[in-house]
């Protein structure tokens, strides 16, 4: 299970994309998404294409991570696709029974979906892998601190961080369980929906169970050692703003006027 899941899983390496400040790479994918979904014209599709598949090179992380990161999503990206292609009726029609019709415009939505899809996958993927998850709260502490006064920015980064680190672990608490309800005659691939539905609930009770005793661990130990909360906390990582964050942001900015024009 967990080995499907790339959420939470960072890669280490020395990647341009590694290198880059995690604020440039936080607001990056803010923009670079508001773009995907800006793209409504063949050409601008491309130039999304190409720039995503430019950032996956620098990386550094095979193309095949980024296409498992795809399976969880598989199912929700052909359920869309089908909505789009059987209940849009604009343009030609090309084939039609009853209320289900396929046209060229349900066609081409249908792509432009695809897409939107895979490259905003490919976008947050990019982001867990080439950054830690301790550097991603950092950088969203340090974007948020003017409006620190009004919401509790250090709070917030502190729950993401401990969300971030705590999916692996409960994937993979949850795969053992799976595995000793398999071991008791538990098949979870067999019957309908409801049944397969009912099959989880052995796995979710004491899955909650270890969350919260977890959760409760952990409440103590932060006690335990003094922490108050982020007011006059002083930091180990510190974030520098280099040259070639410079330059990224820089090119962020020529994509997005190119984008804009278009």
């Amino acid at each position: 299970m967990k080995d499907n899941l790339i959420i939470g899983r960072y890669i280490p390496g020395n990647s341009i994309m590694h290198r880059f400040d995690p604020r440039l790479k936080l607001v990056g994918l803010i923009v670079m998404m508001l773009l995907v979904f800006a793209a409504t014209t063949v050409a601008t599709n491309i130039i999304m294409i190409v720039a995503v598949l430019a950032l996956v090179l620098m990386s550094g992380i095979s193309l095949g991570v980024f296409l498992k990161g795809l399976r969880p999503m598989i199912a929700i990206i052909i359920f869309t696709v089908a909505l789009q292609i059987l209940f849009t009726h604009t343009g030609d029609v090309i084939w039609s029974w009853g209320f289900l019709a396929l046209t060229t415009g349900g066609l081409t939505n249908a792509a432009y979906i695809f897409v939107r899809f895979l490259l905003i996958i490919f976008l947050s993927t990019i982001l867990t892998l080439t950054t830690q998850p301790l550097a991603i709260t950092d950088a969203m502490e340090s974007l948020l601190k003017p409006v620190k006064n009004i919401i509790p920015v250090h709070e917030i980064a502190l729950m993401l961080s401990i969300a971030l680190r705590f999916v692996p672990t409960l994937l993979e608490e949850a795969e053992k369980i799976m595995n000793a309800q398999r071991a008791r005659g538990v098949d979870f691939s067999e019957g309908n929906i409801v049944q397969r539905v009912k099959a989880f609930i052995p796995v979710l009770i004491p899955l909650f169970i270890s969350a919260f005793n977890r959760a409760y661990d952990l409440a103590t130990a932060m006690e335990a050692r003094g922490y108050r909360g982020g007011e006059g906390r002083s930091k180990y990582r510190l974030l520098h703003w280099e040259n070639i964050d410079t330059i990224g942001a820089i090119v962020l900015v020529i994509l997005t006027v190119v984008m804009i024009v278009l």
